[in-house]
């Protein structure tokens, strides 16, 4: 209906046009007797006529070419295709409106490509807790299960229920890595920067871990000035550098060292923790920080592959960043850089 209205109202104005045009030519022939004064003006009157019946041409064919231009770039863009004929750096009327519909669509596709992100990190994180927890729950399931016939004997009773309690920490222990680890994957970690004396911090990672390195005979010692002050988030950055001295610890063998260094450089302190472990392989440097990762050599050590995978989230967070030397059989540094 609106269409038909518009066709009537444009067939209306054109009857009008000519019927102004007639009036003014019946005006001059009856009102001017000179002959050629009266041709005159009836030229000038025709080709003023033709030179506005062209330019309202010409401008509406200017509006249908707009529109098909517009048409096709939209068409373009929600095929995936980039527009035929754009013209980036054009100063027109066409280019500037393709210009805010090309960034339109990209932003819109940013959000869907994100989206589709989130989507796959929420998978993956499901997938992972799952596969994770399984052998402990099975496991807890089995011994539940047997604790159940009367007829088991009791000290046999008392190892299961210490093999129990292990398996209910080493539950625990993953699903905090695993909420922690769903909170750095999903954005939803906080951090609060404060300036603190790193050595508080460095000293609260190490209690985390001093009962462990005393059953195993090694030797925990750190050398960090007490006036050292750095902007960090004294909570997470000293939970960051618990499960670097974690590794450390448990990678070293008995009777073996671990030991903390903190220097001030320009821009950055640098923390490095080094033990006497069993060491790294260079072709492994990047994959210790991946979520999950066990390198060959530590299968058989107890772990789940989220501590440095943590630390390298929490420290990255901070502006700062985390490199590794090592070699094989003869210990690791881990070097910790905050800015200063």
């Amino acid at each position: 209906m609106k269409h038909k209205s518009l066709t009537v109202m444009r067939s209306g104005m054109v009857l009008v046009s000519i019927g102004l045009f007639a009036a003014l030519v019946r005006l001059i022939w009856t009102c001017i007797p000179w002959a050629a004064v009266r041709g005159a003006l009836l030229a000038l009157c025709v080709s003023l006529y033709a030179v506005v019946v062209f330019w309202a041409w010409y401008q509406r064919r200017q509006v249908i070419i707009f529109a098909d231009d517009i048409c096709q770039t939209l068409d373009a863009l929600m095929s995936g295709r980039q527009p035929e004929g754009y013209r980036p750096y054009e100063d027109s009327v066409t280019a500037r409106v393709q210009r805010k519909l090309i960034r339109y669509f990209d932003i819109m596709n940013e959000g869907k490509i994100q989206s589709q992100k989130d989507k796959e990190t929420i998978q993956g994180l499901v997938s992972d807790i799952s596969h994770q927890v399984k052998t402990p729950i099975a496991n807890l399931q089995l011994y539940t299960s047997i604790l159940q016939n009367p007829q088991f004997p009791p000290e046999k009773r008392e190892e299961f229920m210490r093999t129990m309690e292990e398996q209910i920490n080493k539950l625990d222990f993953l699903l905090q890595s695993l909420i922690k680890m769903s909170r750095l994957e999903t954005g939803t970690f906080t951090i609060n920067i404060e300036d603190a004396r790193l050595g508080d911090t460095i000293a609260r990672a190490m209690s985390t871990v001093w009962a462990r390195a005393e059953e195993k005979q090694i030797q925990l010692s750190a050398d960090c000035d007490s006036s050292i002050t750095v902007r960090h988030d004294p909570k997470w950055t000293a939970e960051a550098l618990g499960n670097i001295l974690d590794n450390a610890v448990k990678y070293t063998p008995e009777g073996g060292s671990v030991t903390v260094t903190v220097r001030p450089w320009q821009f950055y302190t640098k923390i490095d923790i080094t033990d006497t472990g069993i060491g790294i392989e260079e072709e492994h440097y990047n994959d210790i920080f991946l979520r999950f990762y066990r390198a060959p050599e530590a299968a058989a050590c107890e772990g789940v592959g989220l501590g440095l995978y943590l630390a390298n989230g929490i420290i990255t967070r901070q502006r700062g960043y985390i490199s590794v030397k090592s070699r094989p059989g003869a210990g690791t540094t881990f070097s910790v850089y905050l800015l200063s």
